[in-house]
């Protein structure tokens, strides 16, 4: 079985410190169909919006506010920003929000935070069935990137995913983190392809363009097409070389 995979390109990460209008026209003009991007609350929104139409680009998701979701005490904080986010979303066309969970907790036993987790995804599962919008958890690698972070490897987020029971919470499979914090990505990635509602990219070492480094990223879309997935893989990296350039090459694969 054959799927559609679509790349989506993260202007915040590929055009970092480039005004937003000015990314989504070299987005536009690298043959790529998609933007991403992180914050919401920090962009003009109707100067996104209104350049993406003019370019015809699609927004494939943007993140949630960052509050923890394993200190049950931040919960109707986490709650309050995903209502926000939720209402952002949906004015601006995109149905993902990307949502990191928080960092451990150490004076806290690890299955106490756990079962935070998994409760304050369950009180947010009916506002996001709701709405139609899918919430997708990211597990990110805290060897490099992100020492301190509580979700690292996929097999705990997709079983969080389980518990929670909610076609509307996803999780984001990030291919370069989970290259770093698990390795076996084609194996555990196509096994759960259905817990899984976004895809994130980057060369490994150096987090820079998908033709560099160790990842055969070709082989890994493949694997992931025959799996039937129907979705986005969003392109967030550094570029070493001019993006637009990058962009042009990566595009060629899809």
């Amino acid at each position: 079985m054959s799927a559609s995979l679509i790349p989506s390109v993260c202007i915040d990460s590929v055009f970092e410190n480039v005004p937003v209008v000015e990314a989504i026209a070299s987005v536009a003009s690298s043959g790529i169909g998609a933007i991403e991007f992180w914050s919401w609350w920090d962009k003009d929104l109707n100067a996104l919006t209104t350049a993406t139409e003019k370019h015809g680009l699609e927004i494939s998701g943007c993140c949630t506010k960052f509050v923890s979701l394993v200190d049950p005490a931040c919960r109707d904080d986490y709650l309050a920003g995903l209502q926000e986010s939720i209402q952002t979303a949906r004015d601006i066309g995109t149905t993902t929000l990307i949502s990191q969970v928080g960092d451990f907790r150490h004076e806290v036993p690890r299955d106490e935070q756990y079962q935070s987790l998994v409760d304050g995804l369950r009180e947010a599962a009916p506002a996001l069935e709701t709405s139609g919008i899918t919430l997708v958890i990211e597990p990110l690698n805290e060897l490099v990137d992100h020492a301190g972070y509580f979700l690292v490897r996929s097999d705990e987020a997709f079983r969080i995913i389980e518990e929670v029971a909610s076609p509307n919470v996803k999780v984001v499979f990030d291919i370069y983190h989970q290259q770093i914090s698990e390795g076996n990505v084609i194996s555990n990635l196509t096994a759960h392809t259905d817990k899984i509602g976004h895809f994130h990219a980057a060369g490994n070492p150096g987090r820079h363009e998908l033709t560099r480094g160790e990842i055969n990223y070709p082989e890994v879309f493949q694997a992931i097409r025959t799996t039937g997935y129907n979705g986005y893989v969003g392109l967030e990296y550094w570029p070493v070389d001019d993006p637009v350039a990058g962009l042009k090459e990566i595009a060629a694969w899809f």
